[in-house]
């Protein structure tokens, strides 16, 4: 392409969301007991759009029985002066605050951001490491691991880029990367990929030379519906049960189910006259998420809500009760597992 493409904005992404439209759509809570870990949400505070522990508690108090959350890193408040490298480790110590808030009791029973995964640039390589180390401290055990994200593609100006301005092969080819990436195994920290799914086989060649890191990929690996690839559904889903399978070869790498109600998913579910039903979610969903766990079984598949960026297609019940209706035919044992207990052993809650 002849210009670079702009990287994805909060703005871009939290544009849709209509409160009216979504109260449109509502549903009675199924199985209300089961317990539930989050392991994928967002908190913010920006001019375009904010996302903090009263909004979120309004989500997780839909009628669900969410325990416990994991917050994922998306550019919140960070420093704003400083040394470069240091300044995404205010965006660990907001969310450290907030956790501290709701692990008080004041706030209710589930306990926001008893994970945090941050951003630290791997590709400092080497000094990776001292900076992994300020996040572990400011956070203390609530510090998890970091995202690093390496979405890329370049058929469609539709769909941005990582805030991170990855190249196209980050995870395969990026030697400063890897010396980076290679700290988190010696400080027992996770590892959250974020990329769409041509990239799949990227992060398969990671896992493959970091065999005992816990990796994490979010959003079933992230497949494309928008701009050029929105006619070619039935072909984007075979390449990428290809290499979803492939990558579930790899023991030490897990896979999040959700994060396919966003705009590049070209589900276009926000373009209806009122919000899906959790059937409606459940049913277009269902291709992706049953050669998940077929392909990773429920120890390694843990669903996630994406909150507020999937806000854009449903609430947050709505979401949960989709979910509810994929696992319908699971044993007790592997819906634990789907709903909270594989997020717990991941991210040692």
């Amino acid at each position: 392409m002849s210009t670079p493409k702009p990287h994805t904005t909060v703005a871009t992404r939290m544009s849709g969301i209509r409160a009216d439209w979504l109260a449109k759509t509502t549903e009675e809570i199924l199985e209300p007991d089961l317990a539930i870990v989050d392991p994928h949400h967002h908190l913010w505070d920006f001019p375009t759009h904010r996302y903090l522990l009263g909004d979120l508690l309004a989500d997780t108090g839909s009628g669900h029985n969410v325990e416990s959350t994991v917050f994922i890193e998306c550019t919140a408040c960070y420093r704003s002066d400083g040394p470069p490298e240091l300044r995404t480790l205010g965006e660990t110590e907001f969310v450290n605050g907030i956790a501290a808030m709701s692990a008080s009791g004041a706030y209710g029973p589930t306990r926001v951001a008893a994970g945090i995964v941050g951003l630290v640039d791997l590709t400092l390589g080497a000094r990776a490491e001292e900076i992994l180390r300020a996040h572990m401290a400011a956070a203390g055990p609530r510090f998890k691991g970091i995202r690093y994200a390496a979405a890329w593609e370049d058929k469609t100006d539709e769909i941005h880029n990582s805030h991170t301005n990855a190249p196209p092969h980050l995870y395969r080819e990026h030697a400063k990367f890897r010396e980076g990436f290679a700290a988190l195994g010696r400080l027992g920290l996770t590892f959250d990929a974020w990329l769409y799914h041509p990239q799949i086989p990227d992060l398969t060649a990671l896992a493959r030379a970091f065999p005992t890191q816990p990796i994490v990929l979010d959003h079933v690996g992230g497949p494309l519906g928008l701009g050029w690839y929105a006619d070619k559904r039935a072909e984007i889903f075979a390449g990428w049960k290809r290499d979803i399978t492939e990558l579930a070869k790899c023991p030490n790498v897990s896979v999040k189910l959700g994060g396919i109600g966003m705009r590049i998913n070209g589900f276009r579910f926000h373009h209806r006259e009122r919000p899906p039903s959790s059937q409606d979610l459940a049913d277009a969903w269902r291709p992706f998420v049953e050669t998940s766990i077929e392909a990773f079984g429920p120890k390694r598949c843990m669903f996630e809500s994406n909150f507020p960026v999937d806000k854009i297609s449903a609430s947050y019940a709505i979401y949960w009760n989709a979910f509810k209706r994929l696992a319908s035919g699971a044993s007790a044992t592997d819906k634990a597992a789907l709903f909270r207990d594989t997020a717990k052993a991941f991210y040692r809650l």
